[in-house]
């Protein structure tokens, strides 16, 4: 084990973030800080590295580091920042409770960018933003294994450090400072030990600690091994050394936070409360990954906040529970937890308590980090929600203001409207007239109540921050929104579902064969249920070609020459803008065509219903005749719609639209299917599948970084 060994023992180690801060804690374990230098002398390696101290001392508050443990893992350790301050406090504590005046209140500390704060008292550590019924312990590290550079169990640590300072302080360290590989320790006698309830602890000089364990198959194994030669040390001892190998700086502190990131998840909360919590730590995980791989020159920081919004709602009690039966309980328990959020949002009576759920929990959570971050808004930090199923739909309602007493109004509307076009009795005008007047008296009334005293309706919700970009990730909204009348238009703009002003940018990302997910630019343009959604870049492809830069590509159709009367084929000459709905080669028959099918006879409707259902989760264009179909080119694909005599769209020879009508920003987005992955299996574990993504956290990460991008790139040019 000694021959990996690049620190020395006696001083904690040497870093290799050596130049550190200079700071030492005074002999007297207070918590104030002292330089090193006029303290101690001290010693530099040659490369750099931390202080070596000429004789055995007290651990500076820098050399000690203290640790988290997360779901019975292993050991993390705080960076410096976060372990320097945390050490500060336990020495304020430590130092107050000495006095004899009792334990004094520490303010806890914040850690980890701010999401977790540490009771050092209780030795344990919480999340701020969110509710966890598992606290976290932490562990302060001052005793450490060589090579994982684990620390030993806090009691026996203390109970080493004791007697390490009892027997050794003010000692004399070794001069040598060429300490890569250790010395051995072969025939050398311990000159002190320690025993442990399990293990016991030899030194065999200063610098060279080694703890042994007592269990009785180690001590089998260690007389083997020493009668045959072996010492003690290299056949079963573990090195120990003192202080940790990275001294705690305040500059390793985490970047600042420019930007926050809400996620919201959809269905299914009740059944798993802490679901959001994990999935919303592995993007969170996924995206530091990607932050140093590819933004490490950006000295900002995108931090993701979950959003719980369903536990607390009360919704109907447990009325629905007490009327359901009790076989296949389990199967009917999974259903009611998830399922039934579905049925809540459409219900009248339950719909504005989701929506006021949601959105509370998404002002509380920003004014909760404004308030510990007040340089945010100064800044100008911008804020994004990344939402998932159902939630997108909710998120939506919550931005836009929409309520169905709207749509109610607006059918209302309509109604009157068509009864003032046909032809009425004179009685039937009289009495529409009398309604028309007692309805504008009903509203001029509510306006002078409404000035009086607060309304009791419930005004839309509103949002504290205005929205930068809106993620959709596995969403049905494009088919809630088309069940809400929305029509595709003339105009390439968002704003015909979403209006910029309330938020800038609306991306819908998903996998090809999630069920629940639709797309949303055809319910801008017609024709870009033609065009395929832009593909999303595999995380490590190298000089990715910018998404604004990625041309739309037309879907190949594949439907068979079918005898169509000339008149349809003359009366269904479209404009660029409303091309039509054509079979498309990913997903399925459009409702248009099946219903053309139905007149063609009862094997196409077989042929189209099939279509229908299978053609999401497997793609038609893979079939043998289609592939040749293929080889064929734009100038096969022209001949054959137009013998259907469909006009084919306007594109170009090389499979890309010829500039027509466009989208101003493109909006769907697709994640590239596996390799190896079968389409029916990923039907039921993609709409799950985007949380650990490193595909989608360098997509999130790309346009949320895209202005800090292009301020850093034209800086590096004026610079040049």
């Amino acid at each position: 084990s000694g021959a990996s060994l690049r620190y020395s023992t006696g001083t904690g180690g040497e870093g290799s973030e050596g130049e550190g801060a200079g700071l030492g804690s005074s002999d007297s374990g207070g918590s104030g800080f002292s330089l090193a230098a006029s303290a101690l002398p001290e010693r530099r390696r040659p490369g750099g590295g931390r202080p070596r101290y000429e004789v055995v001392r007290e651990l500076g508050a820098e050399e000690v580091r203290w640790f988290y443990r997360e779901d019975r893992k292993t050991w993390k350790p705080f960076i410096g920042y976060d372990s320097l301050r945390i050490e500060l406090a336990f020495r304020a504590l430590a130092g107050s409770s000495g006095g004899g005046g009792g334990p004094a209140g520490v303010e806890p500390v914040c850690v980890r960018s701010g999401l977790y704060e540490v009771d050092v008292a209780s030795a344990e550590s919480y999340p701020v933003y969110w509710n966890q019924t598992e606290k976290i312990p932490v562990m302060r590290g001052q005793w450490f294994i060589d090579g994982t550079w684990q620390p030993l169990e806090e009691e026996e640590s203390n109970l080493i450090e004791q007697e390490h300072l009892n027997r050794f302080k003010g000692q004399q360290l070794q001069e040598s400072f060429d300490m890569e590989a250790p010395k051995p320790v072969d025939g050398k006698e311990a000159i002190h030990s320690l025993k442990l309830s399990r293990n016991h602890v030899d030194w065999h000089s200063v610098d060279e600690v080694y703890l042994y364990s007592d269990a009785t198959t180690s001590k089998i194994a260690r007389t083997v091994t020493q009668k045959l030669g072996f010492s003690k040390a290299s056949s079963s001892g573990t090195r120990l050394h003192r202080g940790y190998v990275e001294e705690a700086t305040l500059e390793d502190k985490p970047p600042q936070t420019s930007h926050i990131v809400f996620v919201v998840h959809g269905i299914g909360q009740k059944m798993d409360q802490g679901r959001i919590i994990k999935n919303t730590a592995m993007m969170r995980d996924t995206a530091r990954k990607v932050e140093e791989k590819y933004f490490s020159n950006l000295a900002t920081h995108v931090e993701f906040l979950p959003v719980e919004w369903r536990s607390k709602l009360t919704l109907d009690g447990d009325t629905v529970d007490s009327i359901t039966p009790d076989k296949v309980r389990g199967l009917r328990d999974m259903l009611n937890s998830s399922a039934m959020d579905i049925m809540y949002y459409t219900s009248p009576l339950y719909r504005d308590e989701l929506v006021k759920g949601l959105q509370q929990e998404l002002n509380r959570l920003y004014t909760l980090f404004c308030s510990r971050n007040p340089e945010f808004e100064e800044k100008g930090g911008k804020v994004s929600i990344v939402s998932h199923s159902l939630g997108c739909v909710i998120t939506y309602d919550i931005m836009t203001g929409w309520n169905p007493v709207r749509l109610y109004e607006q059918l209302l509307q309509k109604e009157e409207e068509e009864l003032e076009d046909r032809w009425m009795s004179y009685e039937e005008q009289r009495l529409l007239e009398e309604l028309y007047i007692t309805k504008q008296r009903l509203r001029e009334i509510e306006e002078r109540l409404h000035g009086l005293k607060a309304s009791t309706i419930a005004k839309p919700p509103v949002l504290k921050f205005k929205v930068e970009n809106f993620f959709c990730m596995g969403s049905p909204l494009a088919v809630f929104l088309a069940l809400r009348g929305i029509r595709p238009g003339n105009s390439g703009s968002q704003d015909h579902i979403l209006p910029r002003t309330i938020c800038n940018r609306l991306l819908n990302i998903f996998h090809p064969t999630d069920p629940v997910a639709y797309r949303l630019e055809p319910l801008i343009l017609k024709h870009y249920s033609n065009i395929s959604p832009v593909q999303i870049h595999w995380y490590n492809t190298a000089n990715p070609l910018p998404y604004e830069h990625m041309k739309p590509s037309f879907l190949n159709p594949t439907k068979e020459a079918t005898s169509v009367p000339d008149s349809e084929s003359a009366s269904a000459a479209p404009s660029p803008t409303t091309s039509p709905v054509m079979v498309r080669r990913h997903y399925g028959e459009s409702i248009t065509n099946i219903g053309k099918a139905s007149i063609l006879g009862a094997a196409s409707i077989g042929k189209g219903l099939g279509g229908m259902l299978f053609s999401r989760f497997g793609r038609s264009s893979t079939t043998p005749q289609t592939m040749e179909t293929g080889k064929e080119g734009a100038e096969g694909e022209d001949k054959k719609a137009t013998a259907v005599g469909t006009p084919p769209l306007p594109h170009s020879s090389s499979g890309f639209l010829e500039p027509t009508v466009e989208l101003e920003h493109r909006i769907d987005f697709e994640l590239r299917e596996g390799l190896v992955e079968s389409r029916y299996w990923s039907a039921v574990t993609s709409h799950t599948a985007y949380w650990s993504s490193l595909d989608i956290a360098l997509f999130l990460l790309t346009f949320m970084y895209k202005q800090d991008q292009e301020e850093t790139d034209k800086s590096n040019l004026d610079t040049l």
